[in-house]
């Protein structure tokens, strides 16, 4: 069956009303939680995904033969590029593994050539992930919302945001069981704590792909990676479960996780604008694209980790032309995301790098 799929163009996107002072709302609300989050540790984090699990280095390899629609922008042709993935929890904190709340998966693909969204002098490739297809704060005026509440988090308890969590699940239950929408708050509470090696992951938003529209995701392609999907984490298992959860694991197997992307064939009903709805499978599946692979390898050292968490930046910015960001939220975090690695790397004193070799990476 022949799909038509949306050729991209610029007027696709469409501002938001007064997005310009919504913006600087989300950056100041982002500055504010760096802030006390950072006072609170006497180090400056990430205003969110701060907590990381494993950093591991790899390799993605785009698939042969990709049909023309396929075979676009990084994946125009059959090639192999390193790779530095970043595992991590989505708070701008560092919280118990316990607390169940989204997980990233944030991938930067080294020495992609070509014309750049924003002239860095970068040669990477950023995908940003999360266990998660959409995201409930779905335009700028609703994430400027969801800002807001992650600026109180810091002062919030483990045992407080476990609560909150167990609240959004029951809630999602019976909402859910009478075919109702989910608020975004109770969406974004209603995490599983799931291993995060089983799980898949999102864009949430879309990018340009090429001559075309997606959004990008990650999913479990080998047995022993598939088999951990939905494998609940144990209390036994601690607050730091998927630190250990995953050096366990690559200390003694690889993986291959498999990229994919899924078209817009239609914007109404695939929005650009709002991150929030779901894109449905009925009129674009996802379709692999490249195969990521890591092999057996020490995850988590400490070199490694202090590279990945204090030097590394990943931003959806870092991207090709061919793989522009999209949307309302993604254009608030052309702004949002330098200046909060602006002040993380101030703050700790550190330069930031973007690596040019995989040999930059640490053991």
């Amino acid at each position: 069956m022949s799909i038509n799929y949306v050729r991209y163009r610029p007027d696709l996107e469409q501002p938001f009303p007064n997005e310009e002072e919504l913006t600087r709302q989300v950056v100041q609300a982002m500055l504010h939680a760096n802030q006390a989050v950072a006072a609170k540790h006497r180090h400056g984090l990430r205003d969110a995904h701060a907590k990381s699990h494993g950093v591991l280095k790899g390799e993605l390899r785009v698939l042969p033969n990709l049909p023309e629609h396929l075979a676009q922008g990084l994946f125009a042709e059959e090639r192999t590029y390193p790779v530095i993935l970043r595992l991590s929890t989505a708070p701008g904190d560092l919280r118990s593994d316990q607390v169940p709340v989204q997980r990233g998966f944030a991938v930067k693909v080294i020495g992609a050539p070509g014309p750049r969204a924003v002239d860095d002098g970068f040669t990477t490739q950023d995908f940003l992930l999360v266990n998660h297809p959409t995201l409930p704060f779905g335009n700028i005026a609703e994430y400027a919302k969801l800002q807001g509440l992650l600026e109180k988090q810091p002062g919030q308890s483990d045992q407080t945001l476990q609560r909150a969590g167990f609240a959004a699940r029951t809630a999602a239950k019976v909402l859910e069981a009478a075919h109702r929408p989910l608020p975004p708050a109770v969406e974004t509470l209603a995490a599983a704590n799931n291993h995060i090696l089983g799980e898949t992951f999102h864009s949430m938003a879309a990018v340009r792909y090429g001559d075309y529209v997606a959004k990008i995701s990650a999913a479990p392609k080998s047995s022993n990676v598939k088999a951990l999907t939905g494998k609940k984490i144990e209390k036994r298992d601690g607050e730091s479960a998927l630190r250990r959860l995953v050096a366990d694991f690559f200390g003694k197997q690889d993986a291959e996780y498999e990229l994919r992307a899924q078209l817009c064939t239609d914007v109404e009903k695939m929005p650009i604008e709002d991150a929030s709805k779901l894109w449905p499978e009925e009129l674009s599946p996802h379709q692999p694209i490249a195969a990521l692979s890591f092999p057996a390898q020490e995850p988590y050292s400490d070199e490694r980790r202090r590279y990945a968490d204090d030097v590394l930046s990943f931003n959806p910015w870092h991207a090709l032309e061919a793989h522009r960001p999209l949307g309302s939220i993604m254009r608030s975090r052309r702004k949002a995301y330098p200046r909060s690695s602006d002040f993380r790397h101030g703050y700790n004193g550190i330069n930031e790098q973007e690596p040019s070799s995989l040999d930059e990476l640490p053991d």
